[in-house]
């Protein structure tokens, strides 16, 4: 095995497709993934490259890459980050270092439908779109999740990006356009597909049936997706700094009416008590609402710090070629 230092295209030209795969701690599904991509892409008519990015897996998934018995139908490589950055921080190191100019994702436990290939490719090289949108038709997921995933997206659709599906986007497909875009702006606590809906390219949408995983555990977590809510509010919409002024509005207002009627009520009826428990929950509910302000805004100063500092948003430690063994 070579250690791959500089990016070329193996086959002399752009005219092919890119999957980056992130993974992380995916022993149990790679070999899978492997066999059925290595089976699909002899019957495509151009060229595949297969970005896999180890996203600090702390399991055998570097070890069964490197010795997975590729037979060169399709470029290989993987990119080795220094540590566990995120999806979105790998996927933006796949496309750093991708040969084509077309270029998508695939998870490593094969929940997409291996018709997206074929189908980006078409649309994009034969017929010009500059982003494909694949959404979820049909997909094996507790109706908890896909309802959560519901919510999302009508929030998103109506307080960040009017054009988001109803349906959700879970892979997106584009070409060099949007490719160069996001390599030039890349962007710390940000939701990549977003950042590709919020400039506007020209697109399609194609609903697919897609996978349940078949072994191993989802790296998805509830802490995850918490942060994904966040991060996509916060990053692609004014809504949550306006809830705040919204929130204060509306309390001002409560505040006026509840000492209007204290006031009054005393007039009428001088001999009404004070009351404690109606001191203590109104004071209970102006902290509250005073701390999840506070929250709010300081969410914004933290990305704002954080992107000031310029750190970068993923570090390569190594990237092997493997379509080739020495």
């Amino acid at each position: 095995m070579k250690n791959y230092d500089e990016t070329k295209n193996m086959n002399g030209n752009n005219d092919g497709i890119s999957i980056i795969v992130p993974f992380l701690n995916e022993e149990m599904t790679l070999p899978a993934f492997c066999d059925t991509m290595k089976t699909y892409v002899k019957d495509l008519s151009f060229p595949v490259e297969f970005v896999f990015v180890n996203d600090g897996s702390t399991d055998n998934s570097l070890k069964i890459l490197q010795e997975y018995p590729f037979d060169g139908r399709a470029s290989v490589k993987v990119i080795n980050l220094s540590k566990n950055f995120g999806f979105h921080s790998a996927v933006r190191a796949g496309l750093m270092n991708a040969v084509y100019d077309i270029c998508t994702w695939f998870s490593a436990d094969l929940q997409e439908p291996l018709e997206i290939v074929q189908i980006a490719y078409d649309k994009i090289h034969n017929e010009h779109c500059e982003v494909v949108y694949f959404s979820k038709r049909t997909v094996g997921v507790s109706k908890l999740n896909r309802l959560c995933s519901k919510i999302y997206s009508h929030l998103m659709q109506k307080y960040a990006i009017k054009t988001y599906s109803s349906d959700g986007t879970a892979t997106v497909a584009f070409g060099k356009k949007v490719k160069d875009f996001l390599n030039e702006n890349i962007e710390r606590n940000s939701e990549i597909v977003l950042q590709i809906m919020d400039m506007g390219f020209r697109y399609e949408s194609v609903a697919l049936d897609y996978h349940a995983r078949t072994a191993g555990e989802s790296k998805w977590s509830l802490s995850k997706k918490i942060k994904l809510f966040i991060d996509s509010f916060v990053a692609f919409s004014y809504m949550p700094i306006r809830l705040v002024s919204i929130v204060g509005i509306l309390m001002l207002m409560i505040g006026f009416a509840a000492g209007a009627f204290t006031i009054v009520n005393k007039i009428l009826n001088p001999s009404t008590p004070a009351g404690y428990s109606t001191i203590v929950c109104v004071l209970v509910m102006g902290f509250g609402i005073t701390n999840i302000s506070l929250g709010i805004i300081a969410e914004y100063i933290w990305r704002t710090l954080d992107a000031v500092r310029n750190r970068p948003v993923f570090v390569v430690s190594e990237i092997y070629d493997i379509s080739e063994r020495d």
